[in-house]
């Protein structure tokens, strides 16, 4: 394996592999002050979509390892593109797994949602209310605003820090016309200001202001912006439903997933069933890419799901297994009609 790579999709932790990153390109280095608290380890999100990999062949082909290195060395967003099932959302948890980076900070998004959601939210609603049930004014109320500011999934992967954060941004392609676009200047830039802060920065005691993060800290912000250490490991994934404007593809780098066959697909079943399973899963595995080759949409977790059902209720009924195994690894839209 080259040496160079520093995500090897072992399968394994390996936290030491993240100090040999290089310093970025001097176009990708940011000024934010790194802060002292750790990431939050990682949850029970990566924990059920990797399985016990520990000790399962790589996840990924030699083309893919190097073009994720590639997006960690210069500090650029991956665009992953690929059908449903392909392992685009999973890449992000094995990313975080293995070098130690803690909890993946998650952005799902919809066709309403719009930047300021991935970067904070103020309740002013709920600080006036506060400030009235208190018999204050809203103004003399304003000395704790932090507890109104909560930082979003992609305000909390900017927060600066030593090693970078993992935010999946996930299912692009199902925002509204405007949202890549308005993603340009964050992602070019590694910073974003909170007007509500900037306002207040020139007050005494009041430059910096404790918010609350996307996983439950309480952090600093200086004079009512964010800005980045270690640019973040971001994961942007679309199903291909729509283009993206060129300025946004010449600042990603772009892997294509192909759905999990051979290698890849023997990797994910040993992951969630142990060693050898692939093995002993052989009829299921050759039915479900048999099935294959008809064109139709059928995601691995069908296939996952097959296994999972067919070793609870038939063991050893290789005819049942497999009429099992039929009902569950129909094509997508055969069960729309």
């Amino acid at each position: 394996m080259d040496d160079w790579l520093i995500y090897r999709g072992v399968g394994a932790p390996d936290p030491g592999r993240i100090r040999h990153l290089p310093p970025p390109p001097p176009w990708r280095a940011f000024s934010g002050v790194p802060l002292p608290d750790p990431a939050p380890p990682i949850d029970s999100s990566s924990t059920r979509r990797l399985g016990a990999r520990v000790g399962a062949p790589p996840a990924q082909d030699a083309e893919a390892l190097e073009l994720i290195n590639a997006a960690l060395y210069l500090r650029r967003p991956l665009l992953v593109t690929g059908e449903p099932g392909s392992g685009k959302s999973t890449l992000a948890h094995s990313v975080a797994y293995e070098l130690g980076l803690g909890r993946v900070l998650q952005w799902p998004i919809v066709s309403r949602t719009e930047l300021k959601d991935g970067l904070y939210t103020y309740d002013a609603i709920g600080r006036l209310q506060d400030a009235q049930l208190a018999g204050r004014g809203a103004e003399r109320g304003s000395d704790d605003i932090g507890r109104y500011i909560r930082l979003g999934p992609l305000g909390t992967a900017l927060l600066p820090a030593e090693r970078p954060r993992v935010l999946l941004i996930d299912e692009l392609d199902k925002s509204d016309i405007d949202l890549p676009n308005d993603l340009l200047n964050v992602v070019e830039e590694g910073e974003f200001a909170l007007p509500e802060l900037e306002r207040m920065a020139d007050r005494p005691g009041q430059d910096e202001v404790r918010v609350l993060t996307d996983d439950g800290r309480r952090v600093p912000v200086r004079d009512g912006r964010v800005r980045c250490h270690a640019f973040p490991f971001v994961v942007m994934t679309s199903n291909g439903e729509r283009d993206f404007p060129a300025p946004l593809l010449r600042r990603c780098i772009h892997l294509h997933l192909d759905p999990p066959r051979d290698e890849r697909l023997a990797a994910m079943v040993q992951a969630h069933f142990g060693a050898g399973a692939d093995e002993l899963n052989l009829d299921l595995i050759g039915q479900f890419t048999r099935e294959d080759g008809d064109g139709e949409l059928r995601p691995t977790d069908q296939l996952l799901n097959a296994i999972y059902l067919t070793q609870q209720a038939v063991r050893a009924e290789s005819g049942r297994r497999e009429e099992i195994a039929e009902l569950l690894i129909r094509p997508l839209d055969t069960r729309q009609r």
